[in-house]
């Protein structure tokens, strides 16, 4: 379920916008000057070689980078491996990386081409949470205070589009935001 939910920066309590309607998200976020798009998404993604998946993405791949911009554009995999005792671990230590508000000297574009995550928006007194799953594009514009959340169990495949090979890496801030408002988990459960 792709989700918008967008509140107050000082009380995520007040929810003034929770929308799953994609026409909403995308007149929600276009007017805050963030892209959201939908693809059509492979059923079978995940079994799919992260070679396999650019072939079958290159066309849209290619509009979206018509000017030639993104230098580097990759798969991101994480999935759940419970035969795997240092799982619970991996999957903390995943998820843990990004759930601080940063920023990023570059655009941070993703299309989710399975699973989900969400990216939380801090633009000046409001935030927005955004849950994009398997056909969702987002694109947040350099600079763009923000935060990520992967949930307590991990599982998605994303493209990722950078002009730098370091573009992923987040300059952060050190506010500790992120901590009042509710997680992807959460915002999956809540009414």
């Amino acid at each position: 379920m792709t989700l918008l939910q967008v509140m107050p920066a000082g009380n995520a309590a007040d929810v003034r916008v929770r929308t799953t309607d994609d026409a909403v998200i995308a007149a929600e976020l276009a007017a805050r000057g963030i892209t959201f798009d939908r693809w059509p998404a492979l059923v079978d993604a995940t079994a799919t070689s992260s070679d396999d998946l650019l072939a079958h993405y290159a066309d849209r791949v290619a509009q979206l980078n018509d000017s030639g911009r993104y230098k580097h554009i990759d798969i991101a995999r994480i999935h759940p491996d419970d035969a795997n005792p240092e799982w619970p671990a991996i999957a903390k230590g995943a998820r843990e990386k990004f759930l601080n508000e940063h920023r990023h000297a570059e655009d941070e574009v993703r299309y989710f081409a399975a699973g989900r995550g969400c990216f939380y928006l801090h633009l000046g007194e409001e935030v927005l949470a955004v849950v994009c799953e398997g056909g969702d594009l987002l694109s947040v514009p350099a600079g763009t205070l923000h935060w990520f959340d992967m949930g307590t169990r991990p599982d998605f495949i994303a493209i990722r589009f950078f002009e730098e090979e370091d573009g992923w890496v987040g300059d952060f801030t050190g506010d500790r935001i992120s901590e009042g408002f509710p997680t992807l988990d959460e915002l999956l459960t809540a009414s």
